[in-house]
């Protein structure tokens, strides 16, 4: 074994715990001398420190995610790979997942959200689809300071600079806004891609004396123990990580793209897979791990942009468009012509063993071997304690009460201006989200969907989480952060099919925080049974804290659904004067965590709203049973702000249409609680009876009107009145108006 004459020495690594600066523990550095019979080295050290990194190993959340159905008839595959797979029919699948990329987007907000999105497109390409649409789940702080307002508008615009040039439509996504996040936003990517069922690829190092090829991009030193510094928390001497931080080049990622597409019909390909965080390390290692073999690089051979590269830079850098394949033996210059045609590297970089070690050449020697599966499989699980917060049985210990509201109509104006209920159009339009021409519902929407090209199916899909609830009572709000994806499924038309998820959360050794990731997993286990969504993959985030402050917890939850014909396609807005307008389930006196609580009161505490899981799949299966029979003319799911903004909401899109309703009951609490399980629908006249026949709980409220007016009537008169365009102006505007206003 050697070591450069620039890196320590093995014996000089334990004796001055050099492994503590890469994140590795007292006990972990004592398991690799374990596993190995020896001291590590520079390199082998640089290799377990990042593959038992949280962000790699999920080994504190491991005994978590065993919680999550991961099965059903309609999955292909499961959590494991590059991304989940679902079968739609027709030898037809859909692939997803969704991945975080927050703390490089606190440092780098444009290089960080930008890389995000190309990283999550090569998860979905590395399994043979083609990728058809990007959305996002995005948190910030509120857009009161200057650096709020940037991180804000630089992650905007990395996503968009990247999902726009590589020509894959941004369709939908979802944006929050709570002071927790300053320090900490929380940048979420989800790619969803298209496969025949026959091409369906998978990450592994198959077949002993096969090559391994390394395509795409040069090697530099970005993004070196990247995932290293996503498993810890920020600080503000984290802006010194700013190299951390990789560099996406779209142009690069969709000649990548096109390339592997073309690669994956041939069979002399074997495996591949995306060199993502940990980099090289983690792709050859967890590629050999799978298929029970080894694999053998010579690192001389790696395409480098930079001079004098180590062994060890070189394993751990994360630069970006870069994928691993593994190739027939005798077939390599098959592969090589394809990616020269994309003028892209391919080059033999090493081979297949049968011995289950990961080997690393440079300079003529052995520079690093360790047995793959220790890097991949066998890292340390830990079992954290779990202790309640205190916070939690005082919340739960008060009573709902109703905040104090002095004019309904202010009120529902100054809800339609908060940022989370707002208008996203800002947002969505730096956006491309019809290239490609498959895109049925735009954002803007419950959900997005796009048509499946040669069918007349689509796909629904939507992320989702209201983070306050899960703070208030993480189980209750697992559950409704998977219920609400599922109802803006259905009221898109759509049959929710699986879930891929992105785990924010804080510094899982706090216990109180490790309590919060149980609960919201045994919130989202519940739901993802009851209505028949099992989890196909995903992301674990955590110490998303600054300086000792946490985010609120946020496991982001991305849904895709099936519509089984385009003619069942649904959208939230009104349609035609004289239907009927339903109001479909129970509203109750429920404020905590609601975006009322925030505005009156400034901050939110209490109990979260209650949900019954078997009353929401009763009530989603009727919705979308009548959809289906043609009887919705319009569907949308009451969320933030209550009754009154989905209203107002329906209204939006149309010069010459209202609705005039009546609801009874305490004013505040129909206008404004946030109670689950509860949709707003629209339905012509002949259609009535129909209709109630199967949505049997549907309470008619009210009318669409020729006149462009919003009237919500209560027990003793009018509560609200006033144009669609009063109330239009004050969601359109509120974002463009704060990110001017002076911080």
């Amino acid at each position: 074994m050697s070591t450069t004459k620039f890196e320590p020495t093995a014996e000089q690594i334990k004796e001055e715990k050099l492994y503590a600066q890469m994140g590795m523990s007292d006990e972990e550095y004592t398991m690799v001398e374990g596993i190995l019979g020896r001291l590590p080295n520079w390199t082998e050290t640089g290799l377990f420190s990042v593959m038992w990194s949280e962000h790699c190993s999920y080994k504190n959340s491991k005994p978590v995610l065993r919680k999550f159905p991961t099965k059903g008839p309609q999955v292909l595959q499961g959590p494991g790979e590059g991304a989940g797979i679902v079968d739609i029919g027709d030898e037809q699948a859909v692939v997803f997942k969704m991945e975080s990329h927050n703390h490089p987007s606190a440092i780098e907000p444009y290089q960080g959200a930008a890389t995000g999105v190309g990283g999550i497109i090569r998860d979905v390409f590395s399994m043979g689809a083609r990728p058809i649409a990007m959305l996002n789940s995005l948190r910030f702080g509120e857009l009161k300071s200057a650096r709020g307002k940037y991180l804000f508008e630089e992650v905007v615009a990395g996503i968009a600079g990247y999902g726009n040039c590589i020509g894959i439509p941004t369709v939908g996504g979802e944006i929050q806004f709570d002071p927790c996040y300053e320090g900490n936003p929380l940048v979420n990517a989800m790619c969803v891609g298209l496969i025949d069922h026959k091409d369906i690829q998978r990450g592994i190092a198959a077949g002993v004396g096969n090559t391994v090829m390394y395509v795409g991009a040069k090697t530099g030193r970005d993004g070196i123990h990247g995932a290293t510094f996503a498993s810890e928390e920020l600080t503000e001497d984290s802006e010194d990580k700013r190299p951390a931080v990789q560099v996406g080049d779209p142009f690069m990622e969709k000649l990548l793209l096109e390339a592997c597409l073309e690669v994956v019909k041939s069979d002399a390909l074997v495996g591949i897979q995306d060199m993502g965080a940990a980099g090289l390390t983690s792709s050859s290692a967890e590629m050999a791990s799978k298929a029970g073999s080894g694999v053998e690089m010579n690192l001389n051979l790696v395409p480098q942009r930079e001079t004098g590269m180590t062994a060890y830079e070189m394993m751990l850098s994360e630069s970006q468009e870069r994928m691993l394949l593994v190739v027939k033996k005798g077939r390599e210059d098959e592969i090589k012509a394809i990616f020269e045609k994309y003028d892209l590297d391919a080059v033999a970089i090493g081979r297949v063993t049968d011995d289950k070690m990961l080997r690393l050449l440079h300079k003529g020697e052995v520079v690093a071997e360790v047995p793959a599966d220790a890097l991949a499989e066998d890292a340390p699980v830990y079992h954290k304690p779990s202790a309640e917060p205190a916070y939690y049985a005082e919340f739960q210990s008060k009573e709902n009460t109703e905040p104090q509201v002095a004019d309904y109509k202010e009120t529902l104006t100054a809800l339609l201006k908060a940022p989370t209920v707002a208008s996203k159009e800002w947002v969505y339009g730096q956006y491309d989200y019809q290239v490609r021409t498959n895109t049925v519902v735009a954002p803007g929407s419950d959900a997005a969907v796009l048509r499946v090209r040669g069918t007349n199916k689509g796909l629904a899909m939507t992320t989702d989480c209201n983070s306050r609830y899960i703070y208030l009572d993480p189980e209750t709000g697992g559950k409704i952060a998977v219920a609400e994806a599922a109802r803006n499924i259905v009221c898109s038309g759509g049959e929710p099919l699986a879930i891929t998820d992105c785990l924010n959360f804080g510094n899982p050794e706090k216990p109180e925080i490790f309590w919060q990731i149980e609960k919201s997993a045994d919130g989202i286990a519940a739901a993802c049974t009851a209505l028949n969504a099992p989890v196909i993959g995903g992301n674990v985030s955590l110490y998303n804290e600054r300086s000792g402050v946490a985010v609120y917890p946020t496991p982001t939850i991305g849904m895709v659904g099936l519509v089984k014909e385009l003619e069942h396609v649904t959208t939230q807005h009104v349609k035609q004067a004289g239907d009927i307008v339903y109001l479909i389930g129970e509203t109750r006196t429920e404020f905590g965590g609601s975006e009322l609580q925030k505005l009156v009161e400034g901050e939110i505490s209490g109990k979260a709203p209650s949900i019954d899981l078997d009353v929401e799949a009763a009530r989603q299966a009727a919705i979308l049973a009548a959809i289906r029979a043609g009887l919705v003319e319009s569907a949308h799911d009451v969320s933030e702000g209550g009754v009154a903004v989905a209203l107002a909401e329906k209204t939006f899109a149309s010069d010459s249409l209202g609705v005039n309703v009546t609801l009874a009951g305490s004013a505040v609490t129909v206008l404004f609680s946030e109670s689950q399980s509860r949709f707003v629908l629209t339905v012509k006249e002949e259609n009535a009876k129909a209709f109630e026949e199967i949505v049997k709980d549907a309470q008619k409220i009210g009318v669409v009107t020729e006149e462009a007016k919003l009237t919500i009537n209560g027990d003793n008169g009018v509560l609200i009145e006033g144009t669609v365009e009063e109330f239009r102006s004050a969601w359109k505007g509120a974002i463009p108006c704060l990110l001017k206003s002076e911080a």
